[in-house]
């Protein structure tokens, strides 16, 4: 136990005004401190944290408290005892309906008594200690994850912030306890006020979205194993010829002064949940009003320490025209049009560029049929029951979708 748990007699002395305690704290219409009234003939860790909880008030250690409450509730569950439903620990407060679950991993407790039931063998009729919950002081509703770590619920926060520095402190407590692994907490952006008080208590940032920022905790004294936040950003661009050999071709609005007047592939970033050959297809559309479907990944480039120090990730797709007339997006793109592949080619800024270069070759040699890109194909996996897609090279397609690589 803490340090600042008082010994037996004084345990003694503090459990004989717990009820004294109570009724003034209620006249007072002040927080509704734990109370209870003691036994020797109790669990001396239950005496001991009844002490704590009449002296909680005074001496303002709420950590102390959480963590004695924490271990108190672990020591209980390891007893022998053979009736496993006394050795539950429902904590709670009416007002919320909360309730502290098991640390004995998926199990949970029935009930909602705000009474403690048998701890080691204390069986909560009155002889040895009866708690009443703080209110607001309740553990965070959270699930846990497969790795044994906790995610707490964002929809279901305490609503200010004095109670959910109490919620906290006193859910990392009972984690820790329970020996759980990392600690996920996404706090919406009307909880933003929540976030100082979430890394003062240790969390870190992992990352952020528009509506959320997401902090994380390692509770085990070990190498943390949680995931990195997404390492990278991706990109296509369509490569759209027609039967009279031509390719689609945009110039950007808002572009590098290397590439200014240069006529180049339409080009973007995947959106969240989509596939990198639907993409490329809406991309297309976008920026051009051409319509196409996709026939081969032809290649892509790997690139690092691009935009906001991440890595890039860029496909380049191989589409066939289903319209011909441009509409273009003024937005960004200040001209498309049909360029002939030679004098696409030839460009300065392709023959000067060591990769536009490699890229353009790897063009014409597929339309040579020299070369093979990558077909998709929709898969299922039993790893994890979700559907994918698959690219990989095929050599024996017909024509107009293959090659005739060796």
């Amino acid at each position: 136990m803490e340090s600042s748990l008082v010994d037996s007699a004084t345990a003694a002395s503090l459990c004989a005004t717990a009820a004294a305690t109570r009724r003034r704290a209620g006249r007072r219409g002040g927080a509704r401190f734990l109370s209870c009234s003691c036994s020797s003939r109790g669990n001396q860790s239950v005496v001991d944290l009844c002490s704590l909880v009449q002296k909680k008030g005074e001496v303002a250690n709420r950590f102390a408290f959480f963590h004695s409450l924490a271990v108190l509730m672990r020591n209980g569950l390891s007893s022998s005892s053979d009736d496993t439903a006394a050795r539950g620990w429902p904590v709670t407060t009416s007002s919320v309906g909360r309730r502290l679950m098991s640390v004995a991993p998926g199990r949970s407790l029935a009930g909602s008594s705000p009474q403690l039931a048998g701890v080691n063998g204390w069986n909560g009729n009155g002889s040895d200690c009866q708690w009443m919950a703080l209110e607001d002081s309740f553990v965070l509703e959270a699930r846990e994850d497969e790795y044994g770590g906790m995610v707490v619920d964002a929809d279901r926060l305490p609503p200010d912030t004095a109670a959910f520095t109490r919620s906290l402190a006193l859910s990392l407590a009972y984690w820790k306890s329970a020996r759980k692994k990392g600690v996920w907490l996404k706090l919406p952006l009307d909880r933003s006020d929540y976030v100082p008080l979430a890394v003062k208590e240790g969390f870190k940032y992992h990352h952020a979205e528009e509506s959320y920022v997401m902090l994380t905790y390692w509770i085990p004294d070990e190498p943390c194993m949680l995931p990195a936040n997404a390492s990278h950003q991706v990109g296509v661009g369509g490569f759209v010829i027609n039967d009279q050999m031509e390719v689609l071709v945009v110039q950007e609005k808002y572009t590098s002064s290397t590439l200014l007047g240069a006529w180049k592939l339409p080009t973007g970033f995947i959106l969240a949940s989509e596939e990198i050959y639907t993409g490329a297809v809406r991309e297309v559309k976008e920026e051009t009003g051409i319509d196409t479907e996709f026939v081969e990944l032809i290649a892509f480039r790997h690139a690092h320490n691009v935009a906001f120090q991440k890595s890039d990730l860029f496909f380049i797709c191989m589409l066939r025209p289903l319209s011909d007339g441009i509409m273009v997006d003024d937005v960004e793109i200040q001209a498309a049009k049909w360029m002939p592949l030679a004098e696409f080619v030839e460009q300065p800024f392709i023959q000067e560029d060591d990769m536009f270069r490699k890229i353009t070759d790897i063009f014409v040699q597929r339309l040579h049929r020299r070369y093979c890109g990558l077909a998709a194909s929709r898969v299922t996996s039993r790893f994890d029951g979700g559907t994918s897609t698959l690219y990989f090279n095929v050599a024996d397609q017909p024509d107009d979708v293959g090659c005739d690589a060796a």
